[in-house]
């Protein structure tokens, strides 16, 4: 049930970078089944770690592109991958390049991103141009507060951003002997595929994720008072702005869909300008 790499001479975890290597095969072989490669497909890696889900997608994509921050693992990988030539390391930190730019066309995304900086990361993952699809291998916790509903508990700033460009999906659980060393918590398999039909346009992107996290910092309060504190209103002009979003002022951040906080952004911008 394991894939431990064929090398006895790999690095150890790096506590440092929340290295937890996968090694349970099926759960490998799951990632790569949910990201649906093809031989045409150029795919991208966070984090390949010793190279065991590196070895599935590079049997699949036709264009292997993978990203590794560990330097000691960096000269490992690319003697792995010396004789394939479709497949190419980067030595870097994945928050310091644009994906997009590393693919230089339409690509897929797959990561078993370590805990400490998932939510960074999937933010990055899905600033323009998105993958087609994306597969991360994330926390258990992280994954549900993803594809929570509104008014949940699980449900936040991650939940709204995520939900506002993005169909996400859980694709399994995995346990934590599935790694090497293994985590205390399980994690879960999450599928993103980018929405036709986002709920914001491009250009307001950075405007809504800083209202979402803005708001669910306050999320006990009504949304008068959210509104008021984060755009500095007037009760009366909170209260304008509120109903051109169609929204009851005594609901709280956590009961507005993705859509409605996209009204919501539109009508405090259209006060801005004299419009409302």
């Amino acid at each position: 049930m394991s894939d431990e790499t064929r090398s006895p001479r790999l690095p150890p975890a790096r506590k440092r970078l929340g290295q937890h290597f996968l090694t349970d095969a099926r759960t490998l072989d799951r990632i790569a089944d949910v990201l649906e490669i093809t031989p045409a497909d150029t795919v991208v890696e966070i984090g390949p770690g010793r190279g065991a889900l590196t070895d599935r997608l590079a049997a699949r994509a036709g264009k292997l592109i993978t990203i590794e921050i560990d330097k000691l693992l960096v000269p490992v990988l690319r003697a792995r991958y010396a004789a394939q030539p479709h497949v190419s390391v980067i030595e870097s930190d994945v928050l310091d390049l644009s994906l997009g730019e590393v693919a230089g066309g339409p690509f897929l995304l797959a990561g078993n991103v370590p805990y400490y900086i998932t939510t960074p990361i999937i933010f990055h993952a899905m600033t323009r141009p998105r993958p087609l699809r994306a597969v991360f291998l994330v926390q258990r916790e992280v994954g549900e507060r993803a594809v929570a509903a509104p008014g949940s508990k699980e449900y936040g700033a991650l939940s709204v951003n995520l939900q506002a460009l993005a169909t996400v999906t859980i694709r399994g659980t995995v346990k934590p002997t599935a790694f090497n060393p293994p985590p205390t918590v399980d994690s879960s398999i999450l599928h993103l595929v980018p929405r036709t039909d986002p709920v914001i346009a491009e250009n307001e992107e950075d405007a809504f994720r800083k209202l979402v996290i803005a708001a669910f910092g306050l999320r006990r309060k009504q949304l008068r008072r959210v509104v008021r504190t984060v755009r500095g209103l007037t009760a009366e002009q909170a209260d304008v702005a509120l109903s051109a979003a169609s929204l009851d002022p005594e609901a709280r951040p956590e009961t507005l869909s993705p859509a409605q906080f996209a009204a919501l952004l539109h009508a405090l911008d259209a006060l801005a300008m004299g419009g409302a």
